[in-house]
């Protein structure tokens, strides 16, 4: 495993690091978000240990700009702020895990191995598809910059369509993710949440659209692919 430790304390990324080269580990050190950004952008990583609090800024911060710019390394906050707050809003950015401060040298290294099997899988806070920009966060989503007001289900709906774009997915199989195993109404719902989704889903060629898949179930189609200013090649 390689790690990026970002932790402006000397003494605390001195054990974390002799830690992990202890266990076989290569480890690389930056103490400010300027040195972070750099060795991020340089190198590959199998998981990022990043400090909240750094002299030139913060860890939300940088994670929210490394997911932006596509960059899907695992990363665990480590930070001294407890409060339910600061942990949401650090999964929000994009942050896989958060440990508090003090920690078990043996729970960090433990947490790291399992984010490190995750791997560097797209996992954005943002779901963006052409002119569509949902955020589950915030609980807000736009089309071509004019907000959609999607009510309960709906939002839950346009979600897992958009985390599961270009699949074909059953009612039975969105009934089971988006309401729950225990629902007992008739699967049609799926039907009047779908037509409900394409009303507020009318926008440009670049507003994905919601397709039926006779006998099947729906596929959410993304916008079609941006062809080169010379055309299309032979």
């Amino acid at each position: 495993m390689k790690a990026l430790l970002v932790e402006d304390d000397v003494r605390l990324a001195g054990l974390i690091s002799r830690g992990l080269r202890r266990d076989g580990h290569a480890v690389d050190i930056a103490s400010t978000i300027e040195d972070a950004r750099w060795h991020a952008t340089e190198a590959v990583y199998d998981v990022l240990v990043l400090d909240v609090m750094l002299p030139d800024g913060d860890g939300f911060g940088l994670c929210r700009e490394l997911r932006s710019a596509g960059n899907w390394t695992p990363v665990l906050l480590l930070t001294a702020r407890d409060a339910i707050e600061d942990r949401v809003r650090g999964l929000d950015v994009g942050a896989d895990d958060y440990l508090v401060k003090p920690f078990a040298m043996a729970e960090l290294f433990a947490r790291l191995r399992a984010l490190a099997r995750r791997g560097a899988s797209a996992r954005p806070s943002v779901l963006v598809s052409g002119d569509l920009r949902l955020d589950p966060a915030t609980r807000q989503a736009t089309v071509r910059g004019r907000d959609i007001a999607l009510v309960g289900r709906e939002f839950a709906l346009l979600e897992y369509f958009l985390r599961h774009e270009h699949e074909v997915l059953t009612r039975g199989r969105i009934i089971d993710e988006v309401w729950d195993w225990a629902f007992e109404g008739n699967p049609r719902i799926v039907d009047v949440y779908v037509r409900a989704l394409r009303i507020r889903l009318v926008g440009g060629r670049q507003t994905p659209r919601i397709e039926t898949v006779r006998g099947v179930g729906y596929v959410l189609r993304g916008p079609p692919a941006a062809v080169a200013a010379d055309g299309p090649h032979p």
